[in-house]
């Protein structure tokens, strides 16, 4: 049952003094982002896609790295598969980029390799939902259509008082109603990147909102109401599936022994150290690569591993082999040039660099 909150104090605000309030703030406060500096549906696309469930000071080296390899649709539509994965190594979340590369193959079927100037075109492309063609449309081609994410809902939630639970594809669609009603038509494309901004660095998460320094303060019925943080609605996910497993740093001399994943599935198509199931002991270990080809065998510590919906306990072994086994061997420099490493094998992948310290 819902509680109720007395609201009596303010009960709605001037949609135009408060768009007057945030544009005015946004001009003074927003930060320089290289995306921002040069706008186009492209480099705006790239931004967006790389920014969702990453930080932004994360994105940034990514991105300069990324657009100055693949500077146009038709790139990334050609890019090499190993090549877009390495310059996208350490973002995490890789069907993002594998959806890039497939929108980018149609775009250039369908749009001669540019993105198309209209929300409802953006939205039936590869990759591309709700927020990111609002983002696209509004930043880069100036039209009037709302981005709704965690961020600008969360502000919503407490600029409204709403009791919607933010995580619901329904409330998502009820404030991208909303907001269409707040956004002015001669500077949406800074509306959009206000809203994101105020998300970002005041109306922040958790149970301490900047309220104090909230240029919408004035106008936001939960601050007014003392609501606001208590709010946004967010009902707990359900627990995460836990799988156990054992990574096997397989070494020779100064190569190590890499598998590539299937093309489908978890971390679908990309590179890592030989990764069993269920947690195994050295003696099994040793049994599989077999008792006679290892030279030593060195535990590694635990570590973890947190995607959407599963969580990996892994535990691994550094193992020096007497000689090669079949498979993928490669060098420390084509490690680092060619091959990409899902951030979950970090741990593992740091103590091969300290391995290969040793033996210089």
């Amino acid at each position: 049952m819902k509680k109720c909150y007395n609201t009596t104090m303010k009960e709605k605000h001037d949609k135009q003094h408060l768009v007057q309030a945030l544009l005015e703030w946004y001009d003074a406060n927003a930060r320089i982002l290289p995306w921002r500096s040069e706008p186009t549906p492209y480099r705006v696309w790239v931004s967006e896609i790389m920014l969702q469930q990453t930080r932004v000071e994360a994105v940034k080296p990514y991105f300069e790295r990324f657009v100055n390899a693949l500077p146009d649709v038709h790139a990334l539509a050609n890019a090499d598969d190993d090549e877009l994965h390495k310059l996208w190594e350490g973002l995490g979340y890789y069907n993002r980029v594998k959806n890039m590369k497939k929108c980018a193959q149609y775009c250039v079927k369908h749009y001669a390799g540019s993105l198309p100037n209209s929300y409802e075109l953006l939205k039936q492309l590869p990759g591309i939902g709700d927020y990111t063609a609002g983002a696209i449309a509004s930043i880069a081609f100036h039209l009037p259509y709302p981005a709704v994410d965690g961020n600008v809902l969360r502000v919503f939630s407490r600029l409204l008082v709403s009791e919607d639970d933010i995580l619901k594809e329904r409330t998502k669609k009820k404030f991208q109603n909303i907001i269409k009603e707040y956004i002015p038509i001669e500077r949406c494309d800074a509306f959009t990147q206000a809203l994101m901004e105020i998300g970002a660095l005041i109306c922040v998460p958790n149970a301490m909102p900047r309220c104090n320094i909230c240029p919408l303060a004035e106008d936001c019925i939960g601050y007014q109401s003392h609501q606001a943080q208590r709010l946004p609605i967010k009902e707990k996910k359900k627990a995460r599936r836990i799988e156990k497993k054992t990574i096997l740093v397989v070494v020779h001399q100064k190569e190590v022994l890499l598998q590539q994943r299937a093309e489908d599935g978890l971390l679908a198509g990309l590179y890592e150290f030989i990764t069993l199931d269920g947690e195994r002991e050295e003696e099994e270990v040793m049994a599989f690569l077999g008792h006679e080809r290892i030279h030593k065998i060195i535990k590694l510590r635990s570590a973890k591993h947190i995607f959407s919906h599963v969580e990996w306990h892994m535990q691994g072994y550094l193992l020096e082999v007497k000689e090669k086994l079949d498979g993928l061997w490669c060098t420390q420099q084509a490690l680092e040039q060619q091959y990409a490493i899902p951030t979950a094998f970090k741990a593992y992948k740091d103590a091969l660099y300290t391995w290969w310290r040793t033996q210089e």
